[in-house]
C-alpha cells in the first residue's frame, strides 16, 4: 500500500503530456508510485473533476504533477486555469501535501534576442500565455501561508512531438527569419529528456528538496525549426514573409541544469528521442 509521501498524482492524464509520461513511466517514479487522473476516469486513470467532486484520499502527503489545462476557447473558457489552479492548491492544502509543481508555459514571457531567465517579468502575448500566467498568480495566492505546500511552476517550452512541428506529418511551411537559414529559433525538449527531469524534481521535491519558485523546463540551445524537420527526414520549404513572426523564443535552462541532468539540444539528439518511441508518443 502506497504511503504518505509515496505518492506522485498527476492530473490531466488525458491530455497529450499525461498520455505520453503515462508511457514512459513503470510503476515507480524516482520511488513514488504515480497516481494518474483525469476528469472522468478510464481503467487505467481514476477521476477527479478538480473543484466539482472530492479530492482522493491520495492527496495527503503527495508530490502533485498538475498537468491539467485549458490549452484553447474564449476568455471565459481559459479562465478554467486559474480556477482549477486554485481549487488543486486548495485541495492539497487542505490534505497535507508535500510540493506541486504547476505545468505552465513559455508563452507567460515576452520572446526576445536572448534566452529568457526565470527573473524575467512575465509578459504575455497571447490569451493562452495571459492564462496560465493568471493560474500561476492563483497558485501563489493559495499557497501563501507558512506551512502550505510547497509551489514550483515549471514553464515548459516546446516538446518534440506534443507541437504543431513534429506532431505533424506531410511537408511543412515555415516562416522565413532574415539571416536565419533554418528558420525561427525555439526551446525545445525530447519528450524522453522531459520524463526523466520531470520525474528526477518529483523525488527531489519528495525528498523535501528545495526548488526554486518557478523554473524553466527546456534543453538548451535553441534549434532551428528546419533543422528539426531535416533530422526527422520531413519536407519543408519557407512560405512568403509574414508580419509578427516570432524569429527566437529561447528559455534559459541554467537553473533546471543544476538540479537535474540535463542534455544540451540538438536537433539530431531532439529527433531521435521522439524517434525512440517508435510513434508511440500520442
Amino acid at each position: 500500500m502506497t504511503t504518505s509521501g509515496e505518492t506522485l498524482l498527476i492530473t490531466g492524464s488525458a491530455g497529450r503530456l499525461g498520455r505520453g509520461l503515462r508511457l514512459l513511466w513503470p510503476s515507480k517514479v524516482c520511488g513514488l508510485t504515480p497516481h494518474w487522473f483525469g476528469r472522468h476516469g478510464t481503467d487505467e486513470t481514476e477521476a477527479w473533476h478538480i473543484g466539482n467532486s472530492e479530492p482522493p484520499s491520495c492527496l495527503q502527503g503527495a508530490v502533485v504533477l498538475h498537468l491539467a489545462a485549458v490549452l484553447r476557447g474564449t476568455a471565459a473558457e481559459l479562465a478554467a486555469n486559474a480556477s482549477m489552479a486554485t481549487a488543486l492548491c486548495a485541495a492539497a492544502k487542505n490534505a497535507g501535501a508535500r510540493h506541486i509543481l504547476l505545468a505552465s508555459t513559455a508563452a507567460v514571457y515576452r520572446p526576445g534576442a536572448q534566452d529568457i531567465p526565470e527573473s524575467q517579468p512575465p509578459h504575455p502575448a497571447n490569451p493562452y500565455g495571459a492564462a496560465k500566467l493568471a493560474a500561476e498568480h492563483a497558485a501563489a495566492q493559495t499557497l501563501a501561508s507558512p506551512g502550505d505546500p510547497d509551489l514550483t511552476i515549471l514553464r515548459i517550452g516546446n516538446v518534440a512531438g506534443a507541437d504543431a512541428l513534429l506532431g505533424r506529418q506531410g511537408p511543412a511551411l515555415l516562416d522565413p527569419v532574415k539571416g536565419q537559414s533554418g528558420g525561427p529559433l525555439r526551446s525545445y525538449i525530447g519528450p524522453q529528456v522531459l520524463a526523466q527531469v520531470l520525474a528526477e524534481l518529483a523525488g527531489l521535491a519528495a525528498r523535501g528538496a528545495t526548488l526554486p519558485r518557478v523554473l524553466n523546463i527546456a534543453q538548451s540551445p535553441v534549434v532551428a525549426m528546419g533543422d528539426l524537420l531535416t533530422a526527422a527526414q520531413r519536407d519543408w520549404r519557407f512560405g512568403p514573409p509574414r508580419d509578427g513572426v516570432v524569429p527566437r523564443v529561447g528559455l534559459d535552462a541554467n537553473l533546471l541544469g543544476s538540479l537535474v541532468r540535463l542534455p544540451p539540444a540538438t536537433a539530431t539528439g531532439i529527433v531521435a528521442d521522439l524517434d525512440a518511441l517508435k510513434g508511440r508518443w500520442p
